[in-house]
């Protein structure tokens, strides 16, 4: 049995000094600290878990929610947006930077390798999922953003500058006694016990979202919807360091899926023509953005008889499907494709089931977080906050990414604190971490977790209401001391220990904070049953909370800050800030008083999902008997060179060459194109596999060099399909290659390799040849050839003549959709017309959108007797294309009728086209 830890003496603590330090080795954290060190700062980053795998983004990412790409979207109009998503509660100047500095950001993230969706001509592939804007960035490589970063962390020049303590966690911020400044933390290590201080001239704490606040239905306590190591950290040593914290009432709700943990990925499924839906096959959701309204409206269908909703799938052809698979399966959580499988549902016969979260708190998903200005700068002095931690709603991984760097470059100002540290402080911070140590047989962290998290359930959870909320302050006042009482044998124990310290300070916040803030607002994230309007006058303010002289939860109501741009449904009161003091809980001993008499109540068929394609891993040392392999992975951490590699490249393992090629993936040193090029040659599938994986990860920050190209065209003659489509996306993507080689590849007897022809000669504006493929046998190439012919540089409708009477109706469909691109001259819009009485839907919706660059004069009458038809899809691509049309009389009148269809989604666009009109 391992001997138990003992109590560490003050006096033997681990002491470290820096300019910068960083507190979390995630999204923002990873920004924060490589911005520090480019401007010559010292910088610490200590993560209490491990860098490379840490944070909300190692679990995947599918993509960018706030991309603000010019010619996309603008700036003022994203701010307007969020702000609308916010119900007006917002700092503008902090929302602003993030959508003026997002691009820059795009396309830093892209010099270090992260991929983003592009199409054939190098622009990004935003795609729109909210009705009011385009935002949406597609990550293809999503699941390797993390490893990525790392890479960047541990470059020499950046390992000259910035040290990693991975396995230490603080738990407390210490300040200057004298003016409150930060200037440093105190923690532990997570693995030793070892106590540990850090001297800094700046922190910044980038710990993520409160994420294990409420229960899952699940019961499981790291089931959660957020990164289960996200346990409040930031917030509680925020708190405890005398930050103002804000918006700690406004939840964080998600949808999810039924029994898994994981998001339904509408941003995913929205683009490929997915949607929510209720039992009925209705859609529902009238919000534009993805807020606490639209779950409001979620949580009230799936509590009506119209319950269970969906995210609808079944609709889509094989070919959308099996894309669809490939992210969610892949990039975004690789256990998906698990857990459908274990019910036997598969996305071509089942709809996915969908649910709500718990509750937790995120300024990146909703408003919860540290108060921060538009640098990044908290309320005390050199404490940064950046990421899901600092109030700035709907942030997302962009903002995380942007607020780290403003924090980093703020932050690499100061020097080293020399100084002497309080003594107190430090010495609390000792007792909180090592207390469980003198009561080992003290009740479990599990237990008291479980129960600390069921009383958020029960009395946090919206909908909420004073009495609830009341018996919720009384529930975790009485927990300080069973928190105070946990056990512990070990250094991870102690780790669990201490964040259910923080959970309890995070679920005494947004109780607290819920019940100071006497009106409801954000829809469901904060719905008060006792206070059920949302009230402007009284309460467009923000809700700060910070730590009283007296150790108290005190509350003030600041006022919003003038906006930059204008919103019209919001005018914010201004005038100066209400001190509210502390909150007061509503009497909650007696049901009523004591001696009062009972009182009148007032009136008032399934298939296996298929397998994902994914590249091979490197092999665990620990399972393998080659002693190559543990060579090689010592090597990857000082970042070898290729010289160092190519003998493993070359070894007769392939076990050895796919670990080899992973490693080249990793650190990318000079010539790494042309080797993983040689390797698309190799005679072992999983090192091909592995070579095609990293090309196209590395795709971005790879030089277009020569010897790169001549390697990726000898791969053009390997029988493995993956292999050739990989290279073709390669050639394509670093202009590597001409029309005459992509036609050649439109003979191959794969399919999959000639959709990737086909882009390629989009890529080259082949016009000729690709119309040479509309006659191909494969419905997926004729449908790539459709849209690629609206997506070259001088699109024309001649080439698509042939496409619009094709057999099969997604081909049509498409054929007609690409004219809306091309131009849809009279004698087009004829046939579009006519095509509106067509069988097939998808044909009428193609038709109905291609009558969108058609003259007014033919589109409008086609048009307006389709706002009738039975399919709510074509009747949407008829109301958007009226919108077009929006100067002509009989638009608008159509446009107005259309304002009470059936269908929540045209109903919004008909209301949005009326709008725009006036």
């Amino acid at each position: 049995m391992d001997t138990p830890l003992t109590v560490p003496d003050l006096a033997d603590a681990t002491e470290l000094s820096c300019d910068v330090l960083v507190v979390g080795g995630g999204t923002a954290g990873t920004m924060a600290a490589l911005t520090a060190a480019e401007r010559g700062a010292s910088v610490l980053l200590l993560e209490k878990a491990h860098v490379r795998h840490s944070g909300a983004l190692a679990m995947g990412m599918d993509g960018v929610n706030n991309a603000v790409v010019p010619g996309r979207a603008e700036p003022d109009d994203y701010v307007a947006e969020i702000t609308r998503a916010n119900d007006g509660l917002v700092d503008q100047s902090t929302v602003r930077q993030t959508a003026t500095r997002g691009f820059a950001m795009v396309q830093r993230l892209e010099s270090y390798g992260v991929k983003f969706e592009k199409d054939e001509h190098g622009e990004y592939a935003v795609r729109q999922v909210h009705r009011s804007g385009s935002y949406v960035l597609p990550m293809p490589e999503g699941k390797d953003v993390k490893k990525v970063l790392y890479r960047q962390l541990r470059r020499r020049e950046m390992r000259e500058r910035i040290r990693i303590e991975n396995r230490v966690m603080p738990v407390r911020v210490l300040t200057h006694p004298d003016d409150g400044r930060a200037v440093g933390v105190a923690g532990f290590h997570t693995r030793t016990g070892e106590f540990t201080i850090v001297r800094a001239g700046a922190v910044i704490l980038a710990t993520g979202a409160c994420g294990r606040l409420g229960l899952p239905a699940s019961g499981y306590l790291y089931g959660t919807y957020e990164n289960p190591t996200n346990a409040g950290d930031g917030y509680a040593m925020a708190y405890h360091a005398g930050a103002a914290l804000t918006g700690i009432e406004c939840f964080q709700v998600n949808p999810l899926i039924k029994d898994y943990n994981g998001p339904a990925c509408a941003y995913v499924a929205n683009p490929f023509g997915g949607y929510q839906v209720n039992r009925h096959g209705e859609r529902f959701v009238e919000s534009d953005y993805w807020s606490g309204q639209m779950m409001a409206e979620f949580a009230a269908e799936l509590a009506s008889d119209r319950g269970p909703v969906y995210l609808k799938l079944s609709h889509l052809p094989e070919e959308t499907v099996g894309a669809v698979e490939s992210i969610l399966h892949t990039t975004e959580r690789p256990t998906r494709g698990t857990f459908h499988e274990g019910r036997g549902h598969d996305y071509r016969t089942h709809d996915i089931e969908m649910h709500i979260s718990e509750i937790g708190l995120c300024g990146g998903h909703s408003a919860s977080g540290v108060r921060v200005d538009a640098h990044a700068r908290t309320t005390v002095p050199r404490l940064y906050a950046a990421g899901d931690l600092a109030s700035v709603p709907h942030n997302y991984m962009i903002g995380a990414f942007v607020f780290g760097d403003l924090a980093g470059e703020d932050a690499a100002r100061y020097t080293a604190y020399e100084g002497e540290l309080d003594r107190r402080q430090i010495a609390d911070a000792h007792e909180l971490v090592y207390r469980p140590l003198r009561n080992p047989s003290g009740p479990p962290q599990p237990q008291v977790e479980y129960k600390l998290r069921r009383f958020v359930n029960d009395y946090v959870a919206p909908p909420k209401t004073g009495a609830k909320l009341s018996l919720a302050v009384e529930a975790f006042d009485r927990m300080s001391g069973e928190i105070a009482g946990m056990g512990a044998r070990t250094a991870h124990e102690l780790m669990r220990c201490a964040e259910v310290s923080f959970i309890r300070d995070c679920a005494e916040m947004a109780a607290r904070a819920s019940l100071a803030r006497t009106e409801s607002r954000w829809g469901l994230y904060h719905e008060r049953l006792d206070h059920p309007e949302r009230d402007d006058e009284g309460w467009l303010h923000h809700l700060d909370l910070r730590k009283s002289a007296s150790g108290a939860m005190e509350f003030t109501a600041r006022p919003v800050e003038p906006y930059l741009v204008p919103v019209p449904e919001f005018a914010p009161p201004g005038g100066p800030e209400r001190h509210l003091g502390e909150v007061e809980l509503v009497p909650v001993a007696t049901a009523g008083p004591r001696d009062a008499v009972p009182a009148a109540r007032p009136v008032a068929e399934a298939r296996p999902v298929a397998d994902a394609v994914v590249a091979p891993a490197p092999e665990d040392p620990a399972t393998t008997a080659s002693p190559r392999l543990l060579e090689l992975l010592g090597l990857v951490e000082d970042s070898p060179g290729l010289d160092v590699l190519g003998p493993y490249l070359d070894d007769a393992d392939p076990a050895v060459r796919a670990a080899a090629v992973a490693a080249l993936g990793e650190t990318a040193p000079a010539g790494t194109g042309p080797a993983l090029a040689a390797r698309l040659r190799d005679g072992a599938p999983r090192v091909r596999a592995a070579a095609a994986a990293a090309l196209r990860e590395l795709v971005e920050v790879l030089p277009a060099e020569p010897a790169l190209g001549d390697g990726l065209r000898e791969a053009l003659g390997v029988p493995d399909p993956a292999v050739r489509t990989a290279a073709l996306d390669v050639l394509r993507a670093l202009r590597l290659g001409d029309a005459p080689l992509y036609a050649a590849a439109l003979g191959a007897a794969e399919v999959d390799v000639r959709v990737g022809a086909v882009r390629a000669l989009v890529s080259v504006d082949a016009v000729a040849e690709l119309a040479r493929a509309a006659a191909d046998p494969a419905r997926e190439v004729r449908v790539a050839v459709a849209r690629g012919l609206a997506a070259v540089r001088d699109p024309r409708p001649g080439p698509l003549a042939p496409l619009l009477d094709d057999a099969d109706p997604l081909v049509g469909g498409a054929a007609f959709a690409a004219l809306a691109g091309t131009g849809c001259p009279p004698e087009y819009a004829v046939r579009a017309a006519a095509a509106l009485g067509a069988p097939a839907w998808q044909v009428r919706a193609g038709a109905a959108t291609a009558l969108r660059a058609a003259p007014a004069g033919l589109a409008v009458p086609a048009l307006a007797p389709v706002l009738a038809d039975p399919n709510a899809d074509v009747r949407k691509a008829a109301v958007l294309s009226l919108l077009a049309h929006r100067d002509d009389p009989s638009a608008r009148a159509a446009l107005a009728g259309a304002a009470d269809d059936p269908d929540a989604d045209v109903r919004a666009y008909a209301a949005r086209a009326a709008h725009a009109v006036h």
